[in-house]
C-alpha cells in the first residue's frame, strides 16, 4: 500500500518564499488589500506605516535608476556619488530604525492580539535579521563606490558591484514589505488596538 505523499515543507526563509504560509493569510483573506482604506478602522498610523514602506520602495527604485544611468554614461560620476550617498544613506538608516521600532514595540503587542498569527511575527523578526546582513552588504557596496576616485573604469566596476548587490536586495525587501503589510494591516483593522490609533 502506497503511503500518501506529504505536502512540501512550507518555505519561510525570506530568500526563498513567495508568500507567507496559508495559515498566516487567513486575516488578509478576511480583510483584502483593496478594501483597507475604506475600513472604518483604517487609521493614521496604518497610513503612515504604509507610506514608510512606499518610501523604502521609492528609494530602492531611485538607487536602481541612478546606478543604471551612471553605468550607461548618462550621469556624472560625482553627481552619482552624491545621489548614492543621499538616497543610499536614507534607505539604510530608515530601514534600521523602522525595524527596531517594529521589533521592540509593535510586533510584541500585535502577536498577542491574534494568536493564530504569532508565528508570522517570528518570521518577520527573522526577516529583520536577514535584512540586517543584506543592509550591511548594501552599505559595503555603496561605500566601495563612494570611496573610489581616479579613472572612470574603477568607479564603473564598483558601481556594477553595487548594482548586483542592489539587484539581490530589492526583491527580498519587497517580499518582506508585502508579507509584513498583509499580516499587520489586517490585525490592526480587525482589533483596532487603542495604542496604535
Amino acid at each position: 500500500m502506497k503511503k500518501p505523499a506529504e505536502p512540501p515543507p512550507t518555505v519561510t526563509d525570506l530568500a526563498q518564499r513567495t508568500a507567507l504560509p496559508d495559515t498566516l493569510r487567513a486575516l488578509v483573506a478576511e480583510f483584502p488589500r483593496n478594501g483597507w482604506q475604506e475600513n472604518p478602522n483604517y487609521s493614521q498610523l496604518i497610513a503612515f506605516w504604509l507610506d514608510k514602506h512606499l518610501s523604502f520602495r521609492s528609494l530602492t527604485q531611485h538607487l536602481d535608476r541612478d546606478v543604471a544611468e551612471m553605468l550607461d554614461g548618462n550621469l556624472d560620476a560625482r553627481q552619482y556619488q552624491q545621489r548614492l550617498h543621499r538616497f543610499g544613506g536614507r534607505l539604510i538608516n530608515d530601514l534600521h530604525g523602522h525595524h527596531q521600532i517594529e521589533d521592540a514595540h509593535y510586533f510584541p503587542v500585535m502577536a498577542k492580539l491574534d494568536q493564530t498569527t504569532a508565528r508570522g511575527f517570528e518570521i518577520l523578526d527573522s526577516d529583520h535579521h536577514q535584512m540586517d546582513a543584506l543592509l550591511s552588504d548594501l552599505a559595503g557596496a555603496a561605500n566601495g563606490v563612494l570611496q573610489t576616485s581616479g579613472p572612470p573604469d574603477a568607479l564603473k566596476d564598483k558601481a556594477a558591484a553595487f548594482k548586483a548587490t542592489l539587484d539581490s536586495f530589492a526583491p527580498m525587501l519587497n517580499r518582506h514589505l508585502i508579507d509584513e503589510e498583509e499580516l499587520v494591516v489586517p490585525i490592526l483593522l480587525k482589533y483596532a488596538p487603542p495604542e496604535f490609533r
